[in-house]
């Protein structure tokens, strides 16, 4: 219904902001870390939203990514998972980490997130492996390097050195993600992608 507000930011609260746009004050749950972001801001933002409708209360949550958006409405696909706790996971894992652990079975960095147990990350990995794709998530996850670096997508792939920055951007140590990148062998050397999938199988 709301795809997106544009404004001014005027107000926050712990976990919300209050958003003025066209002389109307939304109040928009966000994580902290989009607030600090927001805080940082000069003049209007947009954030990218989703509108909850229940029988007893209305909420706008928010995202200053739409990638943001999309994984916390894949979150909200998975049983027993409401939108209080897909925001919480957000502020825990960023969505490149979130799709890599499901897609390589990773209980552990799941169950970092803000009150994500073992059970409930299994399942997680079950119900959202088949809706998403390694290629796709290696995609998003070099065009997020690329970004932050403000250089252009073709100067990202700098081969292995590229593929090991992006596995301990992920949270793997950089002695496993050496090694792991290491034993990748019929690979191109400029094939990030594919040395990544390569290096991920050998964890």
């Amino acid at each position: 219904m709301i795809s997106f507000i544009r404004g001014t930011v005027v107000e926050e609260t712990e976990s919300s902001v209050i958003l003025e746009a066209g002389h109307i004050g939304y109040e928009i749950y966000m994580t902290g870390n989009s607030m600090e972001k927001l805080r940082r801001a000069n003049g209007e933002v947009k954030i990218h939203t989703y509108f909850h409708v229940k029988e007893d209360v209305m909420q706008l949550f928010g995202f200053l990514d739409r990638d943001d958006l999309e994984m916390f409405r894949l979150l909200l696909g998975v049983n027993g998972i409401g939108p209080k706790a897909a925001l919480g996971i957000l502020s825990g894992l960023t969505p490149d980490e979130l799709r890599f652990a499901v897609l390589s079975d990773d209980v552990k960095t799941i169950s970092r997130a803000p009150g994500v147990g073992k059970k409930t990350a299994q399942k997680m990995i079950l119900e959202l492996k088949d809706k998403l794709k390694l290629e796709d998530a290696f995609e998003k996850k070099l065009i997020h390097v690329s970004a932050e670096a403000e250089i252009p997508d073709s100067s990202v792939r700098d081969g292995r050195k590229e593929a090991v920055e992006a596995l301990t951007a992920l949270g793997y140590s950089q002695t496993d993600a050496l090694r792991a990148v290491s034993k990748v062998t019929g690979v191109e050397p400029d094939d990030v992608e594919g040395i990544l999938k390569a290096a991920l199988k050998n964890f």
